[in-house]
């Protein structure tokens, strides 16, 4: 007897029970939809002239304005600042003898310098009617309300 109880404890074990399972299946998530998201519009200029109103200096390019904002720079004018610049231009009729060339504020919105760029041959350096040193051409007020 201890030779068959020897023969049996010489038997590898059975192998393991093997188990088939589907493949895994992974669900992957839409897409997320890209959706542009619109971006604040800032126009940049620099304005050949600007006046004081009473509040902050304001200048123009064509029918834009602009305020000097904070660190020199240009920016550009809306809302209630606009509100009071065009409440402040018609108390002033006279306001544009006061106009001052842009030689010292030459940055944009960006920060960019603008050099001053001589405009000593075009139609800028005609003689004004108030005697100041006025160098904004009639053409580029909104109103034509100037003179």
């Amino acid at each position: 007897m201890t030779v068959l109880a020897a023969s049996a404890m010489a038997q590898p074990p059975p192998p393991p029970p093997v188990v088939i399972a589907p493949p895994a299946v992974v669900v992957q998530p839409p897409p997320a939809a890209v959706v542009p998201v619109p971006g604040v519009t800032v126009t940049v200029g620099v304005p050949d002239n600007y006046v004081w109103d009473g509040t902050e200096y304001v200048g123009w390019i064509g029918d834009q304005y602009y305020y000097l904002g904070p660190g020199n720079v240009w920016l550009e004018m809306g809302g209630d600042r606009l509100a009071h610049f065009r409440t402040w231009e018609r108390d002033h009729a006279d306001w544009h003898t006061h106009v001052i060339r842009n030689e010292l504020y030459r940055r944009d919105a960006h920060g960019h310098d603008h050099p001053w760029q001589d405009h000593a041959t075009d139609h800028h350096d005609a003689p004004n009617h108030g005697g100041a040193a006025d160098h904004h051409d009639d053409s580029d007020h909104r109103d034509g309300d100037r003179h």
